[in-house]
């Protein structure tokens, strides 16, 4: 049973050389770009040491970074489960690389070789609301790209793929959480630039 009015505050991780670049980054661990590190902090004061009742970050540096640099280390516990996609064959190449390869592919849709389904990432983010799902409070996540996507698909009760229709941005937050007893979006992709 879900904590009523509990909210999971999504935090994407800042800006890496390869999200600059629009490679795909799911297991390799990047460190952020100074500029990461600068928007990293602008969340720390967006977020104004609002206090949750668990935070969670994946293991990867980029996530883990921003979640110290935001202000938050100290209470994090590292999620396996909060890990981006891994993109198997297509890891750091660009969407518009592959494309020279297979013109019509779609991550969404077609998937990658040798790496993640979809159904196994829509799992592990199914595992995170669960592990939330009984907090005394709101809920911090750090974490990529894609597997908040998906995470949101999977609270709004839509299948994996939905997660094309959310697009995340660097170093930005999000808030999923209730109307009456619909889980909704409350903020989506709010950058925190000054």
């Amino acid at each position: 049973m879900t904590t009523p009015h509990l909210q999971l505050w999504l935090i994407r991780h800042g800006e890496t050389e390869w999200s600059l670049s629009g490679a795909h980054t799911g297991r390799t661990d990047l460190p952020l770009t100074a500029r990461g590190q600068q928007r990293a902090q602008a969340i720390g004061r967006y977020l104004n040491a609002r206090p949750f009742a668990v935070v969670l970050t994946s293991p990867l540096e980029r996530a883990r970074e921003t979640c110290r640099l935001a202000g938050y280390s100290a209470s994090a516990i590292i999620d396996e489960n909060l890990r981006e996609w891994d993109y198997g064959d297509f890891e750091g190449r660009s969407t518009a690389d592959i494309h020279h390869d297979s013109p019509n592919w779609n991550l969404w849709k077609d998937g990658v070789p040798h790496g993640e389904a979809i159904e196994q990432v829509a799992a592990r983010a199914q595992r995170v609301i669960d592990r939330t799902s009984t907090a005394n409070g709101d809920c911090a996540l750090f974490a990529h790209g894609h597997v908040l996507r998906i995470l949101t698909a999977c609270w709004l009760g839509l299948p994996p793929n939905t997660g094309r229709l959310f697009g995340l941005d660097t170093a930005t937050v999000s808030v999923l959480g209730w109307e009456h007893d619909t889980r909704v979006i409350r903020l989506w992709n709010r950058s925190t630039d000054e």
